[in-house]
């Protein structure tokens, strides 16, 4: 399990620095479906490891000088307002709707990059 773990790690943190996605996208898939994981864990799971991927980006993306701060925050804060409200609404939704919400989200941003 732990090799699977560093695994999903390595493949997120690619993901996640060429095309800023891995956490839902990546990690959650794999840890359902590779490790068995509840996707409420996997969720979680999830945010907590792309926080560290995300500081490890960020950090390599600024010796670039490839980082607006002043845009970060703009973006950043609501985002965590946003992650704390989908946090407290995945805790009230069945595992099932979840798993179909993320399936249809998934979908529609394929198409949506397929045809836009």
């Amino acid at each position: 399990m732990l090799l699977k773990l560093v695994g999903i790690g390595l493949v997120a943190g690619l993901f996640s620095s060429l095309f800023g996605v891995g956490g839902g996208i990546v990690i959650v898939p794999l840890l359902i479906l590779v490790l068995s994981f509840d996707g409420k864990v996997a969720t979680g799971t999830s945010l907590a490891a792309i926080g560290i991927t995300a500081l490890a980006g960020t950090i390599l993306y600024a010796f670039e000088g490839h980082v607006d701060a002043g845009y970060a925050a703009l973006v950043g804060l609501p985002a965590a307002a946003g992650a704390m409200t989908g946090a407290a609404i995945q805790q009230r939704i069945s595992a099932r709707a979840l798993s179909l919400a993320f399936a249809g989200l998934l979908a529609t941003l394929a198409v949506w990059l397929l045809v836009g």
